[in-house]
């Protein structure tokens, strides 16, 4: 044998883990994180929706109703009789009593409208935009959850050993659901810890978000 000849290569080759996991015969390893941001950028709050569909309909029947009621009254001034929808309500206000399964299902109508224009009104909505840091004065940004999904869905990919994943955003938490089809599940799910903390760090979010990772073997078939 020639001294120039090259040394075997020794390192260790990816295999596939046998140990079965306790459940469905998978096996798995999960992670989960907070990752906070700091100083200022937590005082950042959420984007309010204009919400015009809502308002646009309860203005437009208030409009209606209450133009229909002036005439009414308007025409019952000047010597005509009220229309029949009003001497139906006043009937129906004199015969029936205050028990009356109408007017208690009328009422609970009533009152549960009441409550979600209510609940319009004193929430911000738009849970879908995740509010950004502020990084120039004036100016506020917000990125949607979907877009956030994406951006962190195409780091993990990058991640040696993964298969596919599945990834989700919400205003309090993104998780990472990971098939890898080589390579021991720990060390995979410490890259991905390490690459998704890095790319939720990146998406300049004024809120924290907590990481959930699962890593599972692909089932077998």
């Amino acid at each position: 044998m020639s001294d120039d000849a090259e040394p075997a290569d020794t390192r260790r080759l990816p295999t596939l883990d046998k140990r079965p996991d306790s459940t469905d015969g998978w096996e798995q390893s999960t992670s989960s994180a907070a990752h906070a941001s700091t100083g200022d950028h937590d005082r950042a709050r959420r984007f309010w929706s204009a919400r015009r569909v809502p308002a646009a309909l309860v203005a437009g029947l208030l409009l209606g109703a209450t133009g229909l009621l002036l005439y009414d009254v308007a025409a019952v001034r000047t010597g005509r009789p009220a229309m029949s929808w009003r001497r139906w309500i006043a009937d129906q206000l004199a015969t029936r009593s205050l028990d009356s399964v109408w007017l208690i299902a009328a009422a609970a109508a009533v009152l549960l409208l009441g409550i979600w224009l209510i609940v319009l009104a004193v929430t911000p909505g738009l849970r879908q935009v995740l509010p950004m840091r502020h990084t120039t004065p004036g100016i506020r940004a917000g990125l949607d959850r979907s877009a956030a999904a994406l951006v962190l869905r195409d780091r993990a990919m990058e991640v040696a050993g993964v298969q596919s994943v599945r990834m989700t955003v919400t205003r309090r938490k993104a998780t990472a659901r990971v098939v890898s089809h080589f390579r021991e599940l720990d060390e995979v799910r410490v890259d991905l810890d390490e690459a998704l903390a890095d790319g939720l760090h990146e998406l300049g979010l004024a809120h924290r978000l907590g990481l959930f990772v699962d890593v599972r073997r692909p089932r077998k078939r």
